[in-house]
């Protein structure tokens, strides 16, 4: 079958970073599916692994963690999906990705795939509402309410994949009012478009843009990107026992600053319940489930922002190149190969 990879880390101009392959196809365990790949998504996990920030698997190495296709066959103890099924899902870090024409999942982190959508639109959506669920609701702990007490958040960095969806999240299962940075008029429209309440750019201080918008602090913080670089903000724009999340890997993170108001610091990275198989792990299923139900309901918008076309390595080059420019907003998706 068809697949993309790469054996060394090198850097995305170079034509060997991803190569087209022809690998077989992969063996299923008792509670896989097998998925004909239809659409995939390309996020910064992707160009980590590449790039030799997280390990790989396998040589060549597959990566690929975005997912929309059909069901082709089932593992011998799978119970929630049957041959045809229309899927979305984000995968496993420790097994091989899905950019590749048929891919093997446990179905405990698949969900159905929203019937209102395309393959490309759902294929945008697995890993980012994965994530931001986790950092909203697991690990912030923020209550899934229109009803409790009115409180706050600032999100940092909020134009990419998973500000995207924790903009929509926020703004439909929750009562905070939501300030999302961005530093570029056109990032800056696009989470207004969301439903942002207050848009400030992280590139000028963030605690003074917050006074002046009648915002004194806020209640929680989404780091989810340059999180050390906006340490010392971030501190100063959150209420005493505050809580601050983060998804990003800065190299260091000086939380003695945290210290001062009692500050509670939460990481999220959503492959945790597959790489561990904890007892949870079908909480995945499950949230991808609630995903789809809000987006059938026009509740959520998938945050499709650009198509690179067909799947090969030339167009995965280009996506990688792209999400390392910083200039992605939304999400960037490639169809059949």
């Amino acid at each position: 079958m068809k697949a993309i990879g790469f054996s060394k880390n090198l850097p995305i101009h170079d034509p060997e970073s991803l190569v087209d392959l022809d690998i077989a196809p992969p063996l299923l365990a008792a509670r896989d599916l097998l998925v004909e790949v239809h659409a995939i998504s390309v996020n910064p996990i992707d160009v980590k692994v590449r790039s030799g920030l997280y390990p790989g698997v396998g040589s060549p190495t597959i990566i690929g963690w975005d997912v929309a296709g059909v069901v082709k066959a089932v593992g011998p103890e799978v119970t929630l999906f049957s041959p045809g099924d229309k899927v979305f899902y984000a995968g496993d870090l420790t097994r091989p990705g899905a950019n590749s024409e048929l891919h093997a999942v446990d179905e405990r982190i698949v969900g159905r795939m929203p019937s209102s959508l395309s393959f490309a639109q759902a294929a945008a959506l697995p890993l980012t509402s994965i994530t931001a669920w986790e950092l909203l609701f697991d690990r912030l702990e923020v209550p899934k309410s229109h009803t409790a007490a009115p409180k706050s958040i600032l999100v940092v960095g909020a134009a990419g994949g998973v500000g995207s969806i924790l903009i929509q999240l926020a703004r439909t299962m929750t009562n905070l009012t939501i300030i999302a940075t961005a530093s570029r008029p056109e990032t800056q429209e696009w989470v207004k478009s969301l439903g942002a309440d207050i848009v400030i750019d992280h590139n000028k201080s963030m605690s003074q843009q917050l006074i002046a918008a009648g915002i004194s602090q806020v209640d929680y913080v989404a780091g989810l990107n340059n999180s050390d670089l906006h340490l010392d903000e971030i501190v100063e724009c959150l209420v005493p026992q505050g809580k601050f999340g983060l998804i990003d890997d800065p190299e260091s993170l000086a939380v003695s600053k945290l210290k001062g108001k009692s500050l509670s610091l939460h990481w999220e990275l959503m492959f945790t319940r597959s790489m561990h198989q904890t007892t949870d792990m079908i909480e995945q299923h499950n949230l991808l489930t609630h995903i789809a139900t809000l987006v059938d309901a026009n509740k959520i918008n998938t945050t499709l922002s650009s198509t690179f076309g067909v799947i090969n390595a030339e167009n995965l080059r280009k996506a990688h190149a792209f999400i390392e420019s910083g200039k992605a907003k939304g999400k960037i998706v490639l169809e059949g190969f």
